[in-house]
């Protein structure tokens, strides 16, 4: 079901941004492999997907640092600051190996896509927290390259979502004004960047973090993705 709190002008659109995790592709099941198997080898309790779910969305720093028990804002020693960046290390090496494993592309993505892109009336991009190697091979392994004029990751730029500086040089890229383009995500941190760039969001619920949307709502919500369909074309 689509829902609207503001409508998004479909006939001033140019750009959509989409969020990769959780909004094109459910990547759940190896995440949380990759997460169990760095706590396995820190000798550290493992930990339920469903958990492990609610600390995807911020970067791979954050998502090991939750998962191994450290707080957002806790005061971190020397010697913490150390074993969390080692843990990453091992975590990022086990996931380039493993990414691939489970992870699949949400039912009606292709579908949704392949309509928006025939009207050839917007450009289409992928902006990820997660790193931008990860990223691009999962785009490009899973057959979704051919939508996206490019893919960019957490790394990509100095700074992650929510910070707008990844939309802001998006928009440039592509010579867009705010008004014209569209975040698409699946978490408050998608939605919230939208709002911090001044442009249009676009709420998945069926994705990785839809408890978090009740932090900061899309303008639109979906369901599903074919429903994107409704909202931009």
């Amino acid at each position: 079901m689509i829902r609207t709190v503001r409508s998004i002008p479909q006939d001033k659109l140019k750009l959509l941004i989409f969020d990769l995790d959780g909004t094109l592709v459910d990547s759940r099941q190896d995440l949380a492999n990759s997460v169990n198997a760095m706590l396995e080898n820190y000798h550290r309790p493992k930990l339920a997907p469903d958990v492990i779910s609610t600390y995807i969305g911020d970067g791979a720093p954050t998502l090991v640092r939750r998962s191994l028990g450290f707080k957002d804002d806790h005061d971190l020693q020397p010697k913490d600051e150390e074993f969390i960046e080692d843990a990453l290390v091992f975590f990022l090496e086990y996931y380039r190996e493993h990414k691939l494993d489970f992870t699949y592309v949400y039912d009606g993505v292709r579908v949704a896509l392949t309509e928006i892109m025939s009207r050839g009336q917007v450009a289409m991009s992928v902006l990820s927290n997660k790193p931008v190697n990860p990223s691009r091979a999962i785009v490009n392994a899973l057959g979704l390259s051919g939508f996206f004029k490019s893919v960019y990751g957490g790394n990509s730029f100095e700074t992650k979502k929510p910070d707008p500086l990844g939309v802001n040089s998006l928009l440039r890229e592509h010579g867009v004004q705010p008004g014209e383009a569209v975040i698409v995500g699946d978490s408050y941190i998608d939605m919230q960047t939208g709002r911090n760039a001044g442009i249009w969001t676009c709420a998945c619920t069926y994705g990785l973090s839809p408890e978090t949307l009740v932090k900061c709502p899309g303008d639109v919500s979906v369901d599903h993705p074919q429903e994107w369909i409704g909202v931009f074309v």
